[in-house]
């Protein structure tokens, strides 16, 4: 493919660059004779001033003056004749008009317009691009067109790199010569030298790779050579070219490539410029340098990964190099870095070493954990605890360490070929393939090594260091890693089944973190210690909670993680750390992550007995675990941790209810479609909850309790209208409700309306008004259904739907909604309640209703006749009780009689 378009547009760019260069240099001479003139006129008519002080002499000469001031006139000695006095012309100041001028601060410099950022700028920049790429395309378009053979080639791009360089040194010496200094944004030498510095890598590189003219180790001089000189010249021309010569280093093997590529002399290549930078970033303590070029480097690990030949050692020789340079050149305090206050964890020293850590996983997941692969990020895993061991300010590239030694267990766990591993006879000759084996075990070494490297190196760590941070770090790595490594190796060898192997190591592990946060209570108080140690007893915990897991089902991991949360919320009791607390509540977040995968704890295998099944241990030990944790929580403070457990323990306690009555009503078939008993259950239980979520918040006064009412409150009503007004309702659906008067009408209709009632006045004088008042109406509500219901039920049996509504049927309606409104009123009228006596009117008013618009059309005969009756004589009974006994008038007395005297 011909770059013809490409080289037309750069070479219209060089001859535009070239054309405003001349016009600028032209203007930039014009205006220094000019400047000349001007100087020389000033210096002319200036009056002579003396030389100015220096800050620091004049500080000196003024502290000296100040401590011994010499004496005006001088002593006369004894005997000796004064001297005459001295005679003293009165001098008077100059005029302040005078030194105006000379005294006047310096007007500031105007900004420079477009025509002068174009010309002392734009044209720099783009002119050392243009020949930093003319040099690269002079190579390529010589290759594509065959002008002249690879040693000439060579040889004119070796010339081109020394003339950019030797222009760049004379540009800097004329210009520190004349009285002109550079931009320091747009230094002509410093692009100059960058542009040489960057074609000479350029030609050293394909005269090794392209065409074979250098054996490695002249490629390996002579880069080295380059390198070093790129580097010398920074240090004269400042960032500048340290920026591009860096840009232009890491990108050559991109634009000077070829068909084949040759990793092994790519990073060699690539192993010289990263030290010749890090080494220039450590002199002139320039970090920005030190993470662009771990960011190139770590750029280069991906174009070798997607391949199918992939070859290992090259890379993994590139991760290692990068390492090495950066632990020696950029980590503060290790070797040859930067210093730094001690127990202060460094962000560009610890990101260098987690950066060739994270190139290292990456080598081991695209080369399915080849051998060599795992061997090398095991160096560099180990190579970090050495050196954040000696270098505080490489503390933070331990959790690096620690993440990707997970992914690369993790991803081993999950990855195919797991019958290999359980076959009885082990791997038949011809059939499997034997490296599975070596892997296998390659894994296991290496999993004891890292839990024990992490482990006594975090316990070791403690009490180290002068700042609290560090042997934090240091015991999170420490309790994390084993843990995180034992469930990977579960996962992929014993298929997360019962394995009493594992929950043997676990136990040991367990073991091994109660050891060690024994001896550290018994330590001296030191920063960090307190946490230290809370977190080996979270250990502690974890690791039995994984034994219990690894012994019993798989259902008890839920179970293990919330006795995790309830352990670590008593830990906190005797430990007073806020991150014991949020761990409590990560635990607890944990548990309703695994529950929102199954619901079913265990699958298939929650079982048919009512109540004693599965979900009893797997919805209520974490309810339980999460209500205790909430009281440990609670003792030290009402804080976000605590409202996580409160809630996960309200989310489990409900839950637990809702799953057992839908595994009740459903003979365990939870998939099947609700009943009216499971409405009518689940209704009660939100409603009772909500009761008691509401007894409870009066003493807590918990935000967690308040809303966890308001939401049962809500489930049971919407429930209660939908599932049993609607969806279940007897009367729309064919539905068995049972016998006589103990049937699923009490459950589902009179059950809720009690509960209503009672949670009506719960919530008096706590909530609003209305909100009581619309829980009492859903009261009425259910109490009115229920009366409908059974009258209906005692005319046409269980089935409720079935068979025409008689006369008789629809008398008995209006007496029984009539004596319930007599009973409510008389309820009212005894214990003196308004709501009672409010309800009693609404339920009459219906009954008036019916009688006008239902008993008059569809009744006859004495029906009609006695409804009216009945109706008419309890409304005047009514009537006469409100007059004699509630608003009962007093009548005065007549006035007595007035006798005469």
């Amino acid at each position: 493919m011909s770059d013809g378009p490409f080289d037309v547009f750069a070479l219209i760019i060089a001859v535009i660059a070239f054309i405003i260069a001349i016009k600028a240099s032209s203007q930039a001479s014009e205006l220094r004779r000019r400047l000349s003139s001007l100087e020389e006129t000033f210096h002319a008519q200036r009056p002579v001033q003396p030389p100015r002080i220096p800050a620091d002499v004049w500080a000196e000469a003024s502290a000296t003056t100040s401590a011994a001031p010499p004496p005006l006139v001088p002593q006369a000695e004894p005997g000796a004749e004064a001297p005459p006095p001295l005679v003293t012309e009165d001098v008077s100041p100059p005029p302040l008009a005078a030194n105006t001028e000379a005294d006047a601060p310096p007007l500031p410099a105007p900004a420079p317009g477009f025509e002068e950022r174009l010309g002392t700028r734009w044209v720099v920049w783009i002119g050392g691009l243009a020949l930093a790429l003319g040099g690269f395309f002079m190579v390529r378009y010589s290759i594509e067109a065959g002008l002249v053979g690879p040693g000439v080639r060579v040889f004119l791009s070796g010339v081109f790199a020394l003339a950019l360089l030797g222009a760049g040194e004379w540009s800097r010496r004329k210009e520190s010569i004349s009285n002109i200094a550079a931009l320091p944004i747009a230094n002509i030498p410093a692009i100059l030298t960058a542009a040489g510095t960057a074609v000479a890598f350029a030609t050293i590189y394909a005269a090794y790779a392209l065409y074979g003219f250098l054996v490695p180790a002249t490629a390996f001089v002579l880069l080295g050579l380059v390198a070093l000189g790129t580097l010398a010249a920074a240090l004269l021309h400042g960032p500048a070219l340290a920026g591009l010569g860096v840009v232009g280093a890491f990108v050559t093997p991109i634009l000077v490539s070829s068909g084949k590529p040759d990793y092994w002399a790519l990073y060699i290549y690539l192993a010289i410029v990263t030290a010749a930078s890090f080494g220039l970033a450590r002199i002139r303590l320039w970090r920005w340098l030190a993470v662009t070029t771990i960011a190139f480097a770590v750029l280069w690990i991906f174009p070798g990964l997607d391949t199918s030949d992939l070859q290992v050692a090259p890379h993994a020789f590139h991760v290692i190099a990068g390492f090495v340079l950066a632990a020696l050149l950029v980590v503060c305090g290790f070797m040859f870095g930067p210093t730094i206050e001690d127990g202060e964890i460094e962000p560009v020293s610890s990101g260098s070493l987690g950066a060739y850590l994270f190139g290292a996983m990456l080598i081991v997941l695209s080369s399915a954990h080849a051998d060599l692969a795992l061997i090398a990020f095991a160096l560099l895993v180990g190579a970090t605890l050495l050196v954040a061991w000696r270098a505080p300010a490489a503390t933070g590239a331990l959790g690096a360490a620690a993440a990707t030694v997970f992914v690369v267990f993790a991803e081993w766990a999950v990855r195919a070929n797991p019958d290999m591993l359980v076959l009885p006879g082990g791997p038949i000759a011809g059939i499997a393939p034997t490296a599975t084996d070596s892997a296998v075990t390659l894994h296991l070494v290496m999993a004891a090594i890292f839990a024990a490297g992490f482990g006594i190196a975090g316990f070791l760590a403690q009490g180290r260091s002068n700042s609290a941070i560090i042997p934090v770090v240091w015991s999170v790595a420490a309790v994390a890693t084993p843990i995180a490594i034992l469930v990977a190796l579960y996962a992929r060898i014993a298929h997360l089944d019962r394995s009493i192997p594992f929950a043997i190591l676990a136990v040991l592990l367990a073991a091994a973190f109660g050891a060690a946060t024994e001896a550290l209570a018994r330590r001296e108080t030191r920063p960090g210690a307190m946490i230290s140690t809370a977190l080996f007893a979270t250990g502690t915990l974890g690791a039995l909670a994984l034994a219990l897991t690894f012994a019993l089902e798989k259902g008890w991991l839920t179970i293990a993680l919330a006795l995790m949360s309830l352990g670590t919320a008593w830990i906190s009791m005797q430990r007073p750390i806020p991150f014991l607390r949020w761990l409590a509540a990560i635990f607890a977040g944990l548990v309703t992550a695994r529950i929102g995968y199954d619901p079913r704890i265990v699958g298939d295998a929650v079982g048919t007995t009512p109540i004693f099944n599965w979900l009893l241990w797997g919805y209520g030990l974490p309810a339980a675990s999460f209500w205790a944790a909430s009281l440990f929580l609670r003792r030290r403070a009402d804080d976000a941790p605590l409202r996580m457990v409160e809630s996960a323990a309200i989310l489990f306690t409900a839950l637990l209810a809702f799953m057992e009555i839908r595994h009740f009503a459903t003979g365990g078939d939870v998939t099947s479609a609700p009943l009216l008993l499971e409405c009518a259950l689940q209704a009660c239980v939100a409603l009772a909850m909500a009761i008691g979520l509401e007894r409870l918040r009066q003493r807590s006064r918990s935000i967690v309790h308040n809303v966890g009412a308001v939401v049962l409150t809500v489930i049971g009503g919407l429930v209660g209208v939908f599932g049993l007004l609607i969806l279940e309702n007897p009367l729309l659906w064919r539905t068995d409700v049972g016998g006589a008067v103990f049937n699923l009408l009490l459950l589902g209709y009179a059950l809720p309306a009690v509960l209503m009632l009672l949670l009506s006045y719960a919530v008096v004088g706590e909530r609003g008004k209305a909100y009581a008042n619309t829980i009492a109406g859903g009261a009425l509500l259910f109490a009115l259904a229920y009366v409908t219901l059974e009258i209906r039920r005692f005319y046409h049996g269980p089935i409720l739907s079935a068979g025409a509504t008689t006369g008789a049927e629809q008398y008995t309606y209006s007496i029984g909604w009539l004596g319930f409104g007599v009973v409510l009123l008389g309820v009212g009228i005894l214990v003196n309640s308004e709501r009672a006596r409010l309800a009693s009117a609404v339920v009459i008013a219906l009954t008036i209703l019916k009688a006008f618009v239902i008993d008059m059309s569809t009744l006859t005969g004495v029906y009609r006749a006695l409804s009216f009756m009945c109706l008419g004589i309890v409304l005047v009974a009514i009537g006469w009780l409100y007059q004699r006994i509630l608003f009962r008038r007093q009548v005065a007395p007549p006035p007595a009689p007035q006798t005469s005297m």
